[in-house]
């Protein structure tokens, strides 16, 4: 089948992610689309973001790992929480090396790092010509640099995605799935509301990484293999369970030895054993800014600050929770992945093989989030851990779009499936709407009453005026949401303390 086949059987492997000088028109209308968005991305550092933040501001700007500016000067949830009453940070804050605990990781600084580069640069020859915009990593050019490097790198994750799923269904339904994801799930938060965050860099980097794999499939050389494992690096430095990944080449490299073996050829194992050596140098090198910066802020280049140090129970007590809950349950607040999963559960012919790598890490990756003791995400849209399965999602839905396609004629295919992930996006748009704008508690459970009633009574008759705020007058809306978080939270206390 090729780009425009029908939906009867899966499209042959494309070796070409672009067909470049000329891109297909799906890609095309990604790109237009991706542009479009780029009047909501919101330059704003907040909460965990200011974690990850510290890491690029501290380094461009000072030169070190000192972060006592950037928790002073975050916002008021973060810092109130971090100070003393004599408006020093707590000595809780400091690590046995004197520098702030921060534990969030370097990797989404590492991916901002062009950005804001160029925008450091632009900032010191524009004060040569007289402006007076602060070189310090906190002034507007830094914080949209920071944005639209976090919404690049999601918009290359899904563009990545589409380039891998279109080896297995046909364009118009990779198309369609990668819309869905785009729009549908948690992924366009994390992507333009809150980008500080590391969600959307690690959508970038499992994106790459899946695609990256599934090309160079099934030889690939000495190159391709430190390629692999640098971005297999890249993904733990961006977020720790991101490494769950990493049993998609264990698994391959163990069906590799036992197909060897059974052959009786040692040249093949040996050869093999050569490749995964390389591959995993790689990854060692790949994650030394890792190591480094831990070291220099832990004291030890193995230790995650307050991660090591939480309770964690492996035996997966929240995993219905992590699914179902009111409390930013995966499946509930974003249904659109059920049919995702339902997809990757129903592959078949040559589909099914990257659909059980994929899954295995799926399933591995809900293993590790159901046994974390903060598996909601406290302030979260969703289930925002899962956004790093992005390309894995993409996957599933295409698979299923193809194989529903097959229920209706060609055209009215098409049709009735973009209609059914335009209602998704609408649900889902309302939504984000009710959580942005503290409509719902950010925190918590939800009552899906009060949202139901929300989405078609008060949704549709506030979101003109609210869009206006956040188009003409983002940072005084921004700061209503902050002070009204902080006084839900302040409540939420007063209750916990009651008897």
């Amino acid at each position: 089948m090729g780009t425009h086949g029908s939906s009867v059987s899966y499209a042959m492997p494309q070796r070409t992610f672009l067909s470049w000088p000329v891109a297909s028109r799906p890609v095309w209308g990604l790109c237009l689309l991706f542009l479009s968005s780029l009047p909501v991305v919101n330059p704003y550092v907040h909460g965990d973001g200011v974690g990850y933040y510290a890491y690029a501001r501290a380094l461009l700007i000072q030169g070190d790992l000192r972060f006592e500016q950037d928790w002073r000067r975050a916002n008021e949830g973060f810092s109130k929480a971090r100070m003393a009453t004599d408006g020093e940070l707590q000595a809780g804050q400091y690590t046995e090396t004197g520098h702030i605990n921060n534990i969030f990781t370097i990797g989404p600084a590492i991916l901002w790092s062009p950005f804001l580069v160029l925008a450091h640069l632009a900032v010191l020859t524009v004060q040569q010509l007289g402006s007076a915009i602060p070189a310090d990593g906190f002034s507007w050019p830094y914080r949209v640099a920071m944005a639209l490097g976090t919404a690049c790198c999601g918009f290359l994750g899904l563009l990545l995605s589409f380039g891998l799923v279109r080896q297995y269904v046909a364009e118009r339904w990779a198309f369609l799935a990668t819309l869905g994801v785009w729009t549908a799930t948690s992924l366009p938060v994390y992507m333009y509301f809150n980008p500080s965050w590391s969600h959307a860099h690690s959508a970038f980097v499992i994106s790459l990484f899946l695609w990256f794999w599934n090309r160079t499939r099934p030889a690939r050389t000495l190159g391709q293999w430190v390629v692999l494992g640098l971005i297999g690096g890249l993904m733990l430095n961006t977020y720790f369970p991101n490494g769950v990944f990493l049993i998609i080449p264990l698994i391959e490299a163990l069906r590799g030895y036992f197909r060897s073996l059974g052959r009786k050829d040692l040249a093949a194992v040996w050869r093999q054993l050569g490749q995964n050596a390389v591959f995993t140098v790689a990854l060692i090198l790949a994650v030394v800014p890792t190591l480094v910066t831990r070291a220099i802020v832990f004291g030890g280049p193995f230790r995650l600050g307050a991660y090591g140090e939480l309770p964690w129970d492996w035996s997966a007590p929240y995993a219905w929770e992590v699914l179902f809950s009111s409390n930013h349950g995966l499946l509930s607040w974003t249904p659109l992945i059920a049919l995702a999963v339902l997809g990757l559960l129903w592959a078949v012919g040559r589909a099914r093989e990257i659909a059980a790598y994929c899954g295995a890490a799926a399933v591995g990756f809900y293993y590790v989030i159901s046994s974390y003791p903060y598996w909601d995400g406290m302030s979260s849209f969703g289930n925002r851990f899962f956004i790093s399965l992005t390309p894995v999602f993409i996957l599933g839905l295409g698979l299923l779009f193809e194989r529903a396609a097959r229920l209706f004629s060609p055209r009215s295919g098409f049709a009735v499936l973009a209609g059914l992930v335009g209602l998704f996006a609408l649900w889902n748009a309302g939504f984000i709407f009710q959580w942005g704008t503290q409509m719902i508690p950010a925190r918590g459970a939800i009552s899906w009453r009060q949202m139901a009633h929300n989405q078609f009574a008060v949704v549709p008759a506030r979101v003109a005026g609210e869009l206006e705020h956040y188009i003409l007058r983002r940072d005084s809306l921004m700061q209503r949401i902050e002070s009204q978080d902080l006084e839900l939270r302040r409540q939420q206390r007063l209750q916990t303390v009651e008897p």
